[in-house]
């Protein structure tokens, strides 16, 4: 009886090749912003002052929050469309609570809403089976519409001897940076090290991986979504309460397709739309890229029109190329 050899790839090769898709993903979207950064640098002479590096990272801050939020339910397997719905009703919740109660307690209240929503729209995925996508669609419209009925289509304002200490998160904070940013950097390191050194970290990685797997393991695959959820919920509404800051003021329609421009962040960021991988570093960076991109058309003066067709561009290569990544690394 005779043995026939068959050629197969090493372990060695295969483990390089990871390696390599790795190190695109992690270290190619950093590559792009530092790019960025240098051509702004050298071609204005007002990008690289303190007032408008302070601002970038203002404006970043509500994009990246919703990124971050976006990313977790990403890497869980799940998409969360209910995102903007979600900032809106809960800043809304956080105006009529304030006008009540005071300012700490409105804010606190638009946090919990916040959280509400998203185990709500956890559940409803979960329970119904329905893909993410297409149940947070729903949900989304939903919520928008609840928005509208509880405002009746106006604007809610604080009371007018309130509307300071409304304002907190556009104050200057540390460094010389706003509230909000501030806010937004602890609220990022907190996920951060949620995601990469916990238990629940590791929990969502493996449900995004290969759900069955991870049920047949013992993990309690529905559980791990909702907090996902829930997760992405409370940053809708840390998101909502900034923008109210700003405006001093929230209405139904705040923030909307700010969603899609988290996911678009996520995805450039190098978070696989299949699950199972990114980082929420990655989705801040792509989230400060997109951030970036309308600066500098602003301090160049090109037309803005064309800036939607380079964050679509952005997105197609960042989703083709982990596609290749994929088929290689097979």
């Amino acid at each position: 009886m005779s043995t026939q050899l068959v050629d197969s790839p090493t372990p060695g090769a295969g483990t390089a090749s990871l390696r390599r898709g790795i190190r695109i993903r992690d270290y190619g979207i950093v590559i792009a912003l530092l790019a960025i950064v240098v051509a702004l640098s050298v071609s204005t002479d007002t990008f690289l002052t303190t007032s408008n590096l302070v601002n970038l990272l203002d404006q970043c801050s509500v994009v990246g929050l919703l990124a971050a939020g976006a990313t977790i339910c990403i890497i869980s397997g799940v998409f969360d469309l209910t995102a903007s719905a979600s900032l809106a009703v809960s800043a809304i919740v956080g105006v009529q609570v304030v006008r009540i109660a005071g300012v700490a307690v409105g804010f606190g209240a638009a946090v919990v809403a916040g959280a509400l929503l998203g185990f709500l729209t956890g559940s409803i995925v979960v329970r119904s089976g329905v893909n993410s996508f297409i149940a947070t669609l729903a949900t989304s419209i939903i919520y928008r519409g609840l928005a509208v009925v509880v405002t009746a289509g106006a604007i809610a304002y604080p009371l007018a001897d309130q509307a300071d200490d409304f304002g907190t998160l556009t104050w200057p904070s540390l460094f010389g940076l706003t509230s909000a940013t501030v806010v937004f950097l602890v609220v990022v390191i907190a996920l951060g090290f949620l995601v990469s050194s916990t238990t629940f970290g590791r929990r969502v990685y493996a449900v995004g991986g290969n759900i069955e797997a991870a049920r047949l393991s013992g993990i309690r695959v529905g559980q791990v979504q909702i907090a996902a959820y829930v997760v992405s919920g409370i940053c809708s509404a840390l998101a909502g309460l900034i923008l109210a800051s700003r405006a001093g003021s929230a209405q139904s329609s705040m923030a909307t397709g700010m969603e899609l421009s988290a996911i678009a962040a996520a995805v450039i960021g190098g978070t696989s739309i299949l699950g199972g991988e990114g980082a929420i570093w990655r989705g801040v960076v792509g989230a400060l890229l997109l951030t970036l991109i309308g600066n500098g058309f602003n301090l160049l003066g090109w037309d803005t029109t064309y800036q939607q067709v380079v964050q679509g561009c952005l997105i197609l290569l960042a989703v083709t190329v982990d596609q290749y990544l994929r088929n290689r690394n097979r």
